[in-house]
C-alpha cells in the first residue's frame, strides 16, 4: 500500500506526465481541431493546408503575394509550400507567374473561381468555432496566447 501511495504522489508531482506537458495538450488539440476542419474543407475539395494558403491569400485581396512571402506568413519552408501552390494551381484556384519587377521572384494570384470559393467558405470559422464548445472571448484569448508563444519562441530562436 505505501509503494502505491508513492508511486500516486510521484505521478501527480512529478513534471514528465503526459497530462503535464503543454506540448502534449497543444498538439492534441492541434489534431483535434484539424478533425473538425477536414469534413468542412472536404465539401470543398480542399485539404486544411490548402485553405491556410487560401486565407492568406484572400487576406491580401488584388496584391499578389510572392512564394516566399506566404512562406514566411504561413511559416512554411518552400519544400512544404511548393507542392501545395502546383496543387492549388491544377485546381485552378491560384497562378503563380514570375514578377515583372523582378523575375526571381514568384507571385502568386487567386482565380476567379478561388474569390467565388470565398464566398462560399464564410461559415468555416463559425462552425469550427461552435465545435471547440469555447465562447467567443475564450476563443480570442486562446488564440492571442498561442501567438505569443508562438512569437516568443521564435524570437528566442533568432537571437
Amino acid at each position: 500500500m505505501h509503494n502505491s501511495i508513492a508511486r500516486y504522489v510521484l505521478s501527480v508531482t512529478d513534471d514528465l506526465v503526459l497530462r503535464r506537458q503543454v506540448c502534449f495538450a497543444l498538439y492534441a488539440a492541434s489534431r483535434a481541431l484539424t478533425d473538425v476542419y477536414r469534413p468542412i474543407l472536404d465539401e470543398h475539395g480542399l485539404t486544411y493546408p490548402q485553405y491556410l494558403v487560401l486565407l492568406v491569400l484572400w487576406e491580401h485581396g488584388e496584391e499578389a503575394p510572392t512564394v516566399s512571402e506566404l512562406g514566411a506568413q504561413l511559416r512554411l519552408d518552400s519544400g512544404t509550400l511548393s507542392p501545395l501552390l502546383k496543387r492549388l494551381e491544377a485546381a485552378g484556384l491560384v497562378v503563380r507567374n514570375r514578377s515583372a519587377r523582378d523575375e526571381r521572384r514568384v507571385e502568386v494570384c487567386l482565380t476567379g473561381r478561388a474569390r467565388d470559393l470565398r464566398q462560399r467558405m464564410d461559415q468555416v470559422p463559425l462552425r469550427v468555432a461552435q465545435a471547440t464548445g469555447l465562447t467567443e472571448a475564450e476563443l480570442v484569448g486562446l488564440r492571442d496566447t498561442l501567438t505569443r508563444v508562438t512569437e516568443t519562441i521564435h524570437r528566442h530562436k533568432e537571437q
